[in-house]
């Protein structure tokens, strides 16, 4: 299964969500926190009961740029 994964650096750590089941996890580099995220998303996944897996999976989702304007 592909999710996304969006990793942002805060400090001295990165932060990583994955947005399809609003998992976070954290790491001191990007891979760390790519890493640590995929094994939360997967400890998720194996404890979490079905219900619960199925009302946090969007039916429908969508990652697309966004073009705004500046002032």
């Amino acid at each position: 299964m592909t999710m996304t994964a969006i990793i942002e650096k805060d400090g001295d750590t990165y932060v990583a969500l994955c947005p399809e089941v609003d998992v976070a996890s954290q790491g001191a580099t990007r891979e760390a926190a790519r890493q640590n995220l995929r094994e939360a998303v997967e400890l998720f996944l194996e404890s979490a009961s079905a219900a619960e897996v199925e009302s946090r999976l969007p039916s429908d989702i969508s990652i697309e740029p966004l073009e705004v304007s500046l002032g």
